[in-house]
């Protein structure tokens, strides 16, 4: 007997000092696991390259191909218009008048002189025939024959001059009707009816042509480089897309088929135009917006999922794992967007290791647990099976 309640001592210490030693260990294991509730768990991917066509991006401006300011070309009173403000016109339609009366008498006058002169002309031409056929046989003196020779050339040189007043007269008559030089459309009307014009009275009004239209932008000089390095030659043209200041892309691409041939040291940008076709007239001379300009060739280049980056105010980053996987930000930089991922300029490389999901947990430079798959937690409610064992050997004690 003695030797039992001994043995149920021991074994109720044992009890004890097991309750104890399980219950530090189920403190031990909340630690822990608390500790790694607080260490978030990621995925992460290699940055990977593909072929893709570089896009860079530039401010521009629409202009048309031909602006004309029409003026006057000639003095006199604007006596009539026959357009509307915002009219398109084409080349050789009539837009203004100016009183023709003064011009087409001026025209008449220099007529009638140059008929005056062509009939003396005539006449001395044919009494020089006659007198050649007379001096030959004698008939007249030789110096007869030179006198209307001289005759005949002096009015031949009237006939020049009254035929260049006639033109010039006529050519200021013609300015009285000021007629379209493109096709286009009129902007406003500086002049109007009964106002007395001049040469210097400046533009009556301006013509913007619309089809095609031309959009210059200043590309910067190390993008300017890379589409040389990427299409091997600067004289390429190259597919270009227009954006609108509200942020409505243009329906029609155009065509880069020019860049200047010198680089602007003030700014660092070199000059490069497209053209774009406007059946519907939605650009306007003028107008601001942005272009993105692609390669002719496709260029191997990092990619990232647009899912592994996030924005504050300096930028979009991501987050490079380093090698003892302690996360940094690494702010980059992007030329487009292909297929749900960012084409990298600057920021990252092939091969760096980066945060794919789970990035809204990440502090840079604290440990992260890095997974396959989305984590997904296995609560156990197991305890050590060692107060079981005690209660069967009590149990078996007393039995006996």
């Amino acid at each position: 007997m003695r030797y039992k309640i001994i043995t149920i001592v021991a074994i109720v210490l044992a009890l004890i000092f097991g309750r104890m030693l399980v219950s530090q260990w189920d403190k031990v294991k909340t630690t822990k696991q608390r500790m790694l509730a607080k260490t978030p768990s990621v995925t992460v991917a290699e940055v990977q390259t593909e072929e893709v066509e570089r896009q860079f991006t530039a401010t521009a401006r629409v202009m048309a191909k031909y602006r004309v300011e029409v003026l006057a070309r000639i003095s006199g009173y604007l006596t009539k218009s026959y357009f509307k403000e915002g009219d398109y016109v084409k080349a050789g339609q009539l837009l203004f008048e100016i009183e023709p009366q003064e011009y087409e008498y001026a025209a008449s006058k220099a007529k009638a002189n140059l008929n005056n002169a062509q009939s003396q002309y005539d006449y001395y031409d044919k009494q020089l025939k006659r007198y050649k056929e007379l001096v030959q046989q004698d008939y007249i003196a030789r110096s007869d024959y030179d006198n209307i020779l001289s005759q005949r050339d002096a009015f031949k040189a009237q006939v020049e001059s009254a035929k260049s007043a006639y033109n010039d007269a006529e050519r200021n008559l013609g300015y009285t009707r000021v007629k379209s030089p493109v096709n286009g459309r009129v902007g406003m009307i500086s002049v109007t009816e009964g106002n007395y014009v001049s040469m210097n009275s400046g533009p009556l009004t301006t013509i913007n042509s619309s089809e095609p239209m031309y959009v210059t932008f200043p590309l910067e000089s190390k993008d300017f480089a890379e589409l040389v390095r990427i299409d091997k030659s600067a004289n390429i043209n190259r597919d270009v897309e227009f954006i609108f200041s509200s942020g409505e892309k243009y329906k029609y691409k155009g065509v880069q088929d020019f860049h200047d041939n010198e680089i602007d040291e003030s700014t660092g940008t070199i000059t490069m135009r497209a053209t774009f076709p406007n059946p519907d007239d939605a650009l306007i001379q003028g107008d601001f917006g942005r272009v993105i300009i692609y390669s002719k060739s496709k260029d191997n280049v990092p990619v990232v999922p647009q899912t592994a980056t996030m924005e504050n105010q300096e930028g979009r980053f991501v987050y490079i794992l380093d090698e003892d996987n302690l996360p940094r930000m690494s702010y980059i930089k992007t030329s487009g967007e292909k297929n749900g991922k960012w084409i990298i300029s600057s920021g990252v490389n092939a091969g760096d290791r980066i945060v794919t999901s789970g990035l809204q947990k990440v502090i840079p430079g604290s440990p992260v647990r890095i997974v396959q798959a989305p984590v997904q937690e296995k609560v156990q409610t197991k305890k050590a099976g060692l107060f079981t064992k005690i209660k069967n050997k009590i149990t078996g004690i007393f039995k006996k």
